[in-house]
């Protein structure tokens, strides 16, 4: 288990924690601070997901920036050409879905990989089908499927449009153990240069 005390305080005092999660963190109970920090938010072969919120163990701007941080890293590695190719990313009409496709591409971009993005919240068959439209490295759908309100998560795709196989998923979680603690992982927030997907791809779908 991972020192719950420790970690409640490093969130509490970071610079850079908005003010809705600091809010949230003071409220805290017992039970509440541990069950949000005595593991990290887990990966697996529908991607990451879980209850909003402040901690390791929910999904907030800093879960999302090291799954986006780690599956770039992934895309890179073992993907050709995959900064030129870039990836897609669509999201649904879940609380802070857009705040959460921001900052993937904010992640992204800071990796000098190419980022397509929706203009609007999108289903997901129509972000597998762009990946493949473009003959993108790969795609991120920022959605929590079929959970309750407050979930949201992180779900990843291939090139061919699929979502990632268990031994595709092995080499990503090797990729984000590799990177350092949440609160640790530096972007450049003015990074720009992001493809806004036009209609033109929805039609053809």
């Amino acid at each position: 288990m991972q020192n719950i005390d420790a970690l409640y305080e490093k969130w509490l005092k970071h610079p850079e924690m908005p003010k809705k999660l600091v809010s949230e963190l003071k409220k805290m109970s017992a039970k509440a601070k541990t069950d949000a920090f005595y593991q990290n938010a887990e990966f697996g072969t529908a991607g990451m997901r879980g209850i909003l919120g402040a901690g390791t163990n929910r999904i907030n701007i800093f879960t999302i920036r090291k799954a986006a941080y780690g599956f770039g890293l992934y895309v890179i590695k073992h993907v050709p050409n995959a900064k030129e190719r870039g990836i897609v990313i669509a999201h649904d009409n879940r609380h802070m879905s857009e705040e959460f496709t921001e900052e993937s591409m904010k992640t992204l971009r800071s990796l000098g990989i190419k980022t397509f993005v929706f203009d609007e919240l999108k289903p997901t068959p129509l972000l597998s089908y762009a990946v493949r439209h473009l003959n993108a490295a790969g795609g991120i759908m920022i959605t929590a499927s079929h959970n309750p309100k407050n979930y949201n998560g992180f779900k990843v795709y291939d090139d061919t449009g699929a979502q990632l196989t268990p031994e595709k998923v092995d080499l990503l979680i090797a990729e984000l153990k590799t990177l350092p603690d949440y609160l640790d992982i530096k972007i450049d927030d003015k990074v720009n240069g992001y493809i806004l997907l036009s209609d033109d791809v929805e039609l053809t779908y």
